[in-house]
């Protein structure tokens, strides 16, 4: 039977503790993590022992944490932000047995040649896995796909560049059909070594010459949107990857809907495709 997990921008609204909970309540016994929720907990000064605590009360694991964003800028403000997150994250991870971080570069070198969004991207890059490489934490790397690291081909081509051997993938299903650089075959030929975790979703494409709105798009259950779900699927399963599948749901309209019953569902897709 698959590993799954709840990513916890699937109920947006809910804080940390709740989400450890709903998750647990709609028969999950993972989460991955959002990130920002991790930060505002930590900066309410509230103690991460509360975090171990509730996951043992409800025998639950953090298996990622999503994410540290703009990784990509170059600029002294953006890297003393982000290794600002990556140290607090990276304790946290620690702390709470968790042993991995998502780094998502972004479009500040976007029109650049690829050579140099690689050499630019990694400078900043290598800082953030140096300080997750103290605590014992990997990073995965997902690529966006209106960013220039938009494909599964260049992102192992960035990984190369970053020359760090903690730094993997994880495989976002709808990032990679929308970027239309990775085909499923690209990742059933990838070595399982190399994932870190699925991000399970569906959507659709905005209509030519409308404004791409991920949450919009990515407002679909399972089925619901345009993705060949089971080719993605199947396409994982040939690698022979065992990890976690994350069911990750970026939607405005289910972030406005009772948390617990979305959860629910998304627990019920993964068993269906999955199991």
């Amino acid at each position: 039977m698959a590993k799954k997990s709840l990513h916890t921008k699937s109920i947006y609204r809910s804080n940390l503790i709740s989400d450890i909970r709903i998750a647990k309540e709609a028969g999950y016994d993972a989460v991955e993590m959002v990130g920002s929720k991790v930060l505002n907990y930590l900066e309410a000064g509230h103690d991460v022992e509360y975090v171990k605590e509730v996951l043992k009360k409800y025998d639950m694991k953090i298996v990622s944490v999503n994410d540290i964003a703009h990784v990509e800028r170059t600029d002294q403000e953006s890297i003393d932000r982000m290794c600002y997150e990556a140290k607090m994250l990276s304790q946290f991870c620690q702390d709470v047995g968790c042993d991995c971080i998502q780094l998502v570069p972004l479009c500040a070198h976007e029109g650049k040649p690829w050579n140099e969004v690689k050499k630019l991207t990694a400078s900043s890059v290598v800082k953030v896995l140096d300080i997750g490489a103290e605590r014992g934490i990997k990073f995965q790397l997902e690529p966006v796909a209106w960013s220039p690291i938009n494909s599964l081909p260049k992102s192992l081509d960035f990984i190369e560049e970053t020359k760090r051997d903690n730094l993997k993938m994880v495989i976002d299903f709808w990032h990679l059909w929308y970027g239309n650089g990775t085909t499923p075959e690209d990742v059933a030929n990838l070595d399982k070594s190399m994932i870190c975790n699925i991000h399970f979703c569906d959507g659709k494409r905005n209509p030519e010459g409308t404004v791409c709105d991920e949450e919009d798009l990515r407002g679909w259950y399972a089925g619901e949107g345009d993705i060949p779900m089971e080719v993605w699927v199947d396409a994982v399963k040939k690698t022979g990857y065992d990890g976690y599948w994350s069911y990750e749901l970026i939607s405005k309209r289910h972030w406005e809907m009772d948390t617990k019953e979305v959860a629910e569902k998304t627990k019920a897709l993964l068993d269906k495709y999955l199991d």
